[in-house]
């Protein structure tokens, strides 16, 4: 499970990185010059305009957790959901043994915030229908704001092409404005037309496909915090670990069951 964690990581890291490359490489198969796809005036109208409109779009607080979002997609996997069925199964085996309360000892090694409530309503004795409304509610809470991270990225994808032909008739309109000096209207047809390719390569390369790794990772995650509603609520119930594994494990299956058809 951590060599794909891992896996999962670097290729994460090295997707966006590889998919701007093959633009340049492609330029330059071409025959055309590397820097000739480096033009700052471009890249202020399509980037700088592309921010603008987010903001107006977008509280600031939604653009924030656009960004972390981002971020831990990129840097921090979900942890495995097959990892947490056999924590749950311990936990299961210890407080058979010897209660919910020792569970408690374990509260300051959790990493993971939303376990860490989890678990610390278990110790609490929170009655187990109290456990699930309270851990469903926050979850939505995640699982909403997840959502929001992907719109932002979706309107920028869309706001980006349609700035690069902003930035596309800016250039020719200096270009029709230097006619008269020859030695300006390379400059000005450069920034024309990679303006365009600015706006919709980022689009397409950049801001749909993260777009599209966070709704997965947070289906993913979104299996994660259901796997810990079921095994909080089973722990309070103290139900033999057997059937904690059995119950989580089924229902880690028919989580994934509509992935695997759909693929």
């Amino acid at each position: 499970m951590k060599r794909r964690t891992r896996v999962a990581t670097f290729t994460s890291l090295v997707g966006l990185p590889a998919a701007i490359a093959v633009v340049a490489v492609g330029q330059w198969l071409t025959g055309g010059q590397l820097r000739t796809l480096v033009q700052p005036e471009a890249a202020l109208i399509v980037f700088g305009g592309t921010l603008a409109a987010l903001v107006v779009s977008f509280p600031v607080e939604a653009l924030r957790d656009a960004a972390r979002a981002v971020r831990s997609t990129l840097l921090a996997p979900p942890a495995s959901s097959r990892e947490l069925v056999a924590r749950f199964t311990q936990y299961a085996v210890r407080v058979r043994r010897r209660g919910t309360l020792s569970l408690e000892e374990e509260l300051p090694r959790i990493e993971d915030a939303f376990l860490s409530r989890a678990i610390g309503l278990v110790v609490d004795a929170v009655p187990a229908s109290d456990v699930r409304l309270v851990l469903q509610s926050a979850s939505q809470t995640i699982e909403d704001t997840d959502e929001d991270a992907a719109q932002v990225l979706e309107a920028a994808a869309g706001y980006a092409p349609t700035l690069g032909i902003l930035g596309a008739v800016l250039g020719l309109i200096h270009v029709m404005e230097n006619l008269a000096a020859p030695s300006r209207l390379g400059a000005g047809i450069a920034v024309a037309f990679v303006a365009t390719v600015y706006g919709v390569g980022s689009a397409n390369l950049i801001f749909l496909p993260l777009a599209t790794r966070l709704r997965g990772v947070a289906r993913a995650r979104t299996v994660g915090r259901d796997i810990v509603i079921e095994g909080a609520v089973a722990l309070q119930q103290q139900m033999h670990p057997r059937l904690v594994e059995a119950h989580l494990d089924g229902f880690l299956r028919a989580a994934e069951r509509p992935r695997k058809t759909a693929a």
